[in-house]
């Protein structure tokens, strides 16, 4: 299949033995997904910003990131700005992007990346799979825009696939598979989105805690989701995954509420499972 660029970016975090920061190493890139340095962060963390030099996903692009935590390491990985997905050519396949993310014993994956925006007539697909050994955790969150509402551009993009695959010790614990195509199925059908135009999904891990934890944990959330939660506004959902961890669902009329929301509840679960206080990462341009 003829792709317009074929980008890739493979990364390795591991603890330095004598500091004990983790650091990062480029063991793979190829324009436009790039990494200029790890910065340290909170508890011994390397801090990385993903970057597009392209300035986003264009019609065609073929992207692979693949990063490793290793045993004991933390790697806080966030975008430079928002993730846009340009318009799509009729010559050229759906733009894709691949991620596939290990943790190995006692690593902690904070993936904070900022929204994914599909522009008018712009057609993308992305498989995250998400590999979790004893012991490791994982924050990861990923909210959608409408499109550039500035532009009346709402929902206004040919297709969005969003594919998820997360296992722990080998074994599932989170698998999706959303295809959204507005033109064909309007996502402001009643059993789709109705009134509301960002949606978030959040995954909170940690492999090996008893089910009574992530219970305890459910219901704590749960308080804050209704606390956050306005009717016609934003709708905020907690709910325990098989093991091993839970998900937060949001989905609300504009995006700043999705945002704090997510840090509000990466916060209180950062506290729970860590006893730590969850920082969000500063921002290089």
């Amino acid at each position: 299949m003829k792709y317009r660029v074929e980008g890739r970016l493979s990364l390795k975090f591991e603890i330095e033995p004598t500091t004990r920061q983790t650091i990062m190493r480029v063991l793979d890139t190829q324009p436009p997904l790039k990494v200029v340095r790890a910065f340290e962060a909170d508890y011994g963390a390397a801090l990385v910003h993903l970057h597009n030099v392209s300035g986003g996903v264009l019609g065609g692009d073929h992207l692979i990131l693949k990063a490793h935590i290793g045993e004991g390491a933390r790697a806080q990985i966030t975008t430079t700005s928002a993730t846009r997905i340009y318009r799509n050519r009729v010559d050229m396949p759906a733009s894709y992007q691949l991620n596939e993310l290990s943790v190995a014993e006692n690593g902690l994956l904070e993936l904070l990346p900022d929204p994914l925006i599909p522009f008018a007539y712009s057609a993308y697909q992305q498989r995250t799979s998400i590999k979790l050994a004893e012991g490791a955790g994982l924050f990861w969150w990923e909210t959608v825009a409408p499109g550039r509402e500035a532009r009346n551009e709402c929902f206004d993009y040919d297709l969005l696939g969003l594919e998820v695959d997360i296992q722990a010790k080998g074994r599932p614990i989170a698998l999706e598979y959303a295809r959204l195509e507005p033109k064909l199925r309007p996502l402001s059908s009643a059993a789709r989105l109705d009134a509301y135009r960002y949606f978030s999904t959040f995954y909170i891990c940690k492999v090996g805690l008893p089910a009574a934890q992530w219970t305890a944990l459910e219901a704590e959330l749960g308080e804050l989701a209704g606390m956050m939660t306005r009717a016609n506004e934003i709708l905020w959902g907690v709910s325990t995954l098989v093991r091993d961890g839970l998900v937060v669902r949001g989905v609300s009329c504009e995006g700043r509420s999705l945002s704090s929301g997510l840090l509000a509840f990466w916060r209180a679960a950062k506290l729970a499972l860590y006893g730590q206080i969850a920082t969000p990462p500063r921002k290089v341009y």
